[in-house]
């Protein structure tokens, strides 16, 4: 299995709009940070893109990434959900609507935000497309098999949303939480490779912290953990500098195998 990260930044992304801080000003590749999206391809083909940020179009090409089977929604907020007609490029060169999954409630708004992707009355003018897409909603704990995948999902806290992590085979993936419940621990135990939101260094009501991080990362035990939904608040360099062994800042476009 190979995971690339295709975003690796909070919602504002780095650098950030207004700001003339050190880090938006870095001359450091891996300080530029577009919102959080990430792209596993299994050992058999199955290609899965997990959410669809803003950026889409310029993470796929810069990945060279032209071939997705399906999405897999965490949730429906504006910096995972907001690229999702960049995917119009995916679906005019494949057969059927481009498969969709992730929470029910998320899926439902999604459906009510972009009509025209998924009602099929809402044809596009002759000699023009649209995204094409299929809604499946998933449950917590039930495990869904994409392609040659099988995905569990799991349930978080974010805010006043669930958001959904999932353990797909050796790949433990966990964005937006801000606390990870210990059936969650459970569920990710075993894992190769542990990715996992980290945004500031204090605590946030809605997102873990790094040192939250860290803790979360220490008790499901990966081989390798990587942070990802970073803001601004450190330089790549610095962060992977002092974080403990086996745990690294992720960074856009970087490309894990996963044994």
């Amino acid at each position: 299995m190979r995971l690339t990260f295709l975003g690796t930044g909070t919602s504002f992304g780095v650098p950030q709009i207004g700001c003339h801080c050190e880090v938006c000003r870095s001359p450091d590749p891996r300080d530029r940070r577009t919102r959080v999206g990430a792209y596993v391809e299994s050992r058999g083909g199955t290609r899965l893109l997990i959410d669809t940020p803003p950026e889409l179009r310029l993470q796929l090409t810069a990945a060279g990434i032209d071939r997705v089977d399906a999405v897999l929604y965490t949730h429906d907020h504006a910096d995972h959900l907001h690229g999702i007609d960049d995917l119009r490029a995916i679906s005019v060169r494949r057969e059927g609507a481009l498969p969709m999954y992730g929470p029910a409630d998320s899926l439902e708004r999604i459906s009510r935000k972009f009509p025209y992707i998924f009602d099929d009355n809402m044809r596009p003018v002759q000699g023009t497309s649209k995204p094409e897409g299929k809604l499946h909603p998933i449950a917590p704990g039930k495990t869904t098999t994409i392609g040659d995948l099988d995905v569990v999902p799991a349930a978080l806290p974010h805010g006043l949303i669930t958001v959904f992590g999932s353990r797909i085979g050796p790949l433990a993936y966990i964005t937006d939480a801000k606390v990870v419940p210990p059936e969650v621990i459970d569920l990710m135990r075993g894992a190769k490779v542990l990715v996992v939101n980290a945004l500031f260094r204090t605590e946030h009501p809605t997102h873990l912290s790094v040192p939250e991080a860290v803790r979360v990362a220490k008790e499901i035990g990966a081989e390798r953990t990587f942070l990802t939904h970073l803001t601004h608040d450190n330089f790549h360099a610095d962060l992977e500098a002092e974080l403990p062994r086996g745990i690294s800042p992720a960074f856009d476009g970087l490309t894990v195998r996963v044994e």
